[in-house]
């Protein structure tokens, strides 16, 4: 029993020292592991630059392997010191930090692979717990309910501009032909999408006044379908935010990693695993 009770401490106590931000040391370990990150991007970046990587290869290749194993250290506590490593490995950030470790493993076998690593700077999202600055998480969290609660009227509307891009690109092709640049169906199609999203790329254009007129008609009928999923996701959003609570700032769930629960709750919002015995 007291083996048990003395794992349980070490792993708690770890715990708060990764996960958390509520204590000096787990500031500290999220501030210098920032502070790696940015270091480990730079790095990258410097290596895609051929004169330092001449001058510098030695020093900016040790460098980057120190960065990988310290990250891959860091993957393995994560993963140790918390109840159920499954919600935390499949978690966006748990995703993250593995991809963020084996670009340069794979280096070996792929080459230029280790430039991968600089996907690193999604870590740095992390940011937003250690300044506290947790309403603009609670924001991003409200954003992607309101992205999941109107997915299916985006489907829609994407599959009804599909098809009226599909009628307006087999008339405009109707209309220009070959010979003024729209060779195929699809590529009036393709057209039609670039003209409808307002993107305009310019490398092909209508020339007759017919063709001109459906162009007008599309550009402005883009103008309006732009306006749309807007629309929507706004009014999924403004519902989100009306259901939002107060969150605690800088804890997180010790059982599955969940970052940020309710400060009055008993019980994490996610596994439902007794938070007040964390207090």
């Amino acid at each position: 029993m007291k083996d048990d009770k003395s794992d349980t401490g070490w792993r708690r106590k770890l715990h708060e020292v990764i996960y958390g931000t509520h204590t000096p040391a787990g500031k500290l370990f999220d501030i210098l592991l920032l502070v790696l990150i940015l270091y480990s991007i730079i790095v990258v970046m410097l290596e895609s630059v051929p004169r330092f990587d001449t001058k510098y290869h030695e020093f900016l290749n040790i460098s980057e392997w120190v960065v990988t194993i310290l990250f891959s250290i860091e993957y393995i506590l994560r993963v140790i010191c918390i109840n159920k490593p499954r919600k935390y490995i499949f978690s966006f950030f748990g995703i993250v930090d593995l991809l963020s470790t084996i670009p340069k493993y794979l280096s070996y076998f792929l080459v230029g692979s280790q430039y991968l690593t600089a996907f690193r700077a999604l870590r740095l999202l992390r940011v937003f717990r250690i300044l506290k600055l947790v309403r603009f998480v609670g924001e991003s969290n409200n954003l992607v309910r309101a992205l999941k609660a109107s997915r299916t009227k985006i489907f829609v509307f994407v599959f009804f501009v599909l098809v009226i891009s599909v009628l307006l690109g087999t008339l405009m092709y109707l209309i220009e032909g070959p010979e003024h640049g729209f060779n195929s169906i699809p590529h009036s199609v393709y057209w039609t999408i670039v003209t409808l999203t307002t993107v305009g790329y310019g490398d092909i254009s209508p020339e007759t006044a017919l063709g001109q007129f459906l162009a007008t008609l599309i550009m402005i009928i883009g103008y309006g379908i732009i306006a749309v999923p807007t629309g929507i996701v706004s009014a999924e959003y403004a519902s989100a935010q009306n259901k939002a609570k107060d969150l605690d700032e800088g804890r997180s769930c010790p059982n599955c990693s969940a970052e940020i629960y309710r400060s009055d709750a008993d019980f994490c919002r996610k596994c439902g695993y007794d938070i007040t015995d964390e207090a």
